[in-house]
């Protein structure tokens, strides 16, 4: 639960520092867009292969080894002298929580007898809430109190204590497990799918500052034979030994398929929205560090509540509706959104944007909540786990290349040669264009959601289900489905982290 509760808080604790980090270290637009992209793609980039290694090395040794490397590099940020170092310990940060989170669920799982399993996971749930609202705060609280004259370090600094309690704590009361049946891990699909990554965000997140070279766009292309490379190694993996890192017969299941789209440019829009809203506050309309925080907390309060009911309430009774009906809400919290903006301009008050936030909450709350257990509701048991891991990994990619479109959406809308007083209104304006995008990206996945099924049901059958029997995928399937390596889905499912989900749980 520490584990859990400090990757979350890492997650969303970063982005209300960006402008102080910003003007404390002179970092540039792309030195500010690694600082989130680069955790954001290490982590996606290394959730597979994490869960992978725990299955065949030992969870509680990986667990151990994550966060001992998570709390280390998160002191690497709190003293990094200068925004190169940051960006490097940030991507440090991001491939060590990838070895830590996909173990915390799959050491509950083989920790504690089915009877007990609900309890911890209801205490899960409730320990992902707390770190989705506390996050933003606790960013707010730390970077304004100044501690010492350490500025915005603090917020990497607290891990410290709290990632050396968890090793401690990790190593005495944990239990070794491993899966029954080895798993070898897929080597040259992990770094295929890395490169492929690579040089399509990379190109992205440099390229306005660089004025788009042509080496970038080649870049861009060139990703896509690196994935179809990817594609045609594992179908020879599959064929060969039978241990691909993605399991492609996967996307023939037409909900699947779907999903993993709407997983994927879901994470688009929330990696363009979240940090474009953060700059807007703070640079744009000159708001402090704490009031931008706490002006996010309706927000997490309607997802946190909008999540619940959707899962327990409504997606039994009313199916895909559901989902859609939450991409729809989103868009309205994003008109509204820019209706307040053009009509109050720098004058907007908190209190006028907690009504378009808790809008986008709720809309954000249906979404996440079912979305994962919509997917899986017709991949075979077999496959379970592979495809929780997938679509986990997929949604991290998407906010990794949402992070990368903002130089496009948002830095492109503003003038290079800003006036001090044109800095404000330059921001506002480029701020609406960007939710025009972030709209535009909703409209998409509302129509992809057609695709979804009607109404989620029990898994497919098609391998038996038996306690404590693993599959070779990495997954563990019993109870009301726990999908292990990267995702897990519990007894009803809220998403958290795209692919992790939990009973009545906050994302």
């Amino acid at each position: 639960m520490t584990a859990a509760f400090m990757d979350l808080v890492d997650v969303t604790i970063v982005n209300i520092a960006i402008p102080s980090i910003q003007r404390e270290t002179g970092a540039s637009v792309s030195a500010i867009q690694w600082i989130t992209a680069g955790y954001a793609l290490a982590f996606a980039a290394g959730l597979i292969t994490g869960g992978r290694l725990g299955d065949i090395y030992g969870r509680k040794r990986l667990f151990l080894i994550g966060i001992g490397g998570f709390t280390f590099a998160s002191a690497l940020c709190g003293f990094a002298g200068s925004p190169d170092i940051l960006v490097v310990a940030r991507v440090l940060q991001g491939a060590t929580a990838a070895l830590m989170v996909p173990q915390v669920l799959s050491i509950v799982h083989a920790t504690f007898p089915a009877h007990e399993r609900g309890k911890v996971f209801g205490l899960f749930g409730a320990i992902v809430g707390l770190g989705a609202v506390s996050g933003p705060l606790l960013g707010a609280l730390l970077t304004e109190w100044d501690l010492f004259g350490l500025g915005w370090r603090p917020i990497f600094l607290i891990n410290l204590p709290v990632g050396i309690a968890g090793l401690l704590l990790g190593a005495k009361f944990i239990t070794e497990s491993k899966a029954p049946r080895a798993v070898r891990l897929d080597l040259p699909g992990v770094a295929l799918i890395t490169l492929a990554m690579l040089m399509l965000i990379y190109p992205l997140t440099r390229g306005h500052e660089l004025g788009w070279p042509l080496w970038g766009h080649l870049s861009m292309v060139g990703s896509l034979f690196v994935f179809g490379a990817l594609v045609l190694y594992q179908r020879h993996k599959t064929l060969t030994d039978g241990s691909p890192l993605i399991e492609l017969s996967l996307f023939r299941v037409k909900s699947f398929a779907a999903g993993i789209a709407v997983q994927l440019t879901f994470g688009v829009g929330l990696g363009i929205f979240f940090l474009v809203w953060t700059m807007y506050m703070q640079m744009g309309l000159g708001w402090s560090v704490l009031r931008a925080g706490t002006t996010g907390i309706p927000f997490s309060v309607a997802v946190s509540v909008a999540a619940g009911i959707s899962v327990q309430k409504l997606v039994p009774r009313f199916g895909r509706k559901v989902l859609q009906a939450g991409a729809l809400l989103m868009i309205a919290g994003l008109l509204i959104y820019l209706w307040e903006s053009e009509r109050y301009g720098m004058g907007i008050t908190s209190w006028q944007m907690a009504v378009p936030l808790v809008v986008m909450g709720v809309g954000m709350g249906l979404i996440v909540a079912p979305l994962t257990d919509a997917v899986l509701s017709e991949v075979p048991k077999g496959h379970s786990g592979s495809a929780s891991g997938l679509i986990n990994t997929v949604q991290q990619m998407g906010t990794a290349l949402g992070l990368g479109l903002v130089s496009v959406v948002f830095f492109g809308a503003i003038g290079d040669r800003l006036a001090p007083e044109e800095v404000g209104p330059a921001f506002v304006d480029a701020f609406q264009q960007s939710l025009w995008w972030v709209a535009g990206v909703l409209s998409v996945i509302f129509l992809v959601m057609f695709a979804l099924p009607a109404r989620p049901r029990a898994h497919v059958e098609g391998d038996a289900d038996v306690e404590g029997d693993a599959h070779p995928e990495g997954g563990v399937n019993e109870e009301g489905g726990v999908h292990e390596e990267g995702g897990v889905s519990v007894q009803g499912g809220t998403s958290v982290r795209g692919g992790t989900n939990v009973q009545g749980g906050a994302s």
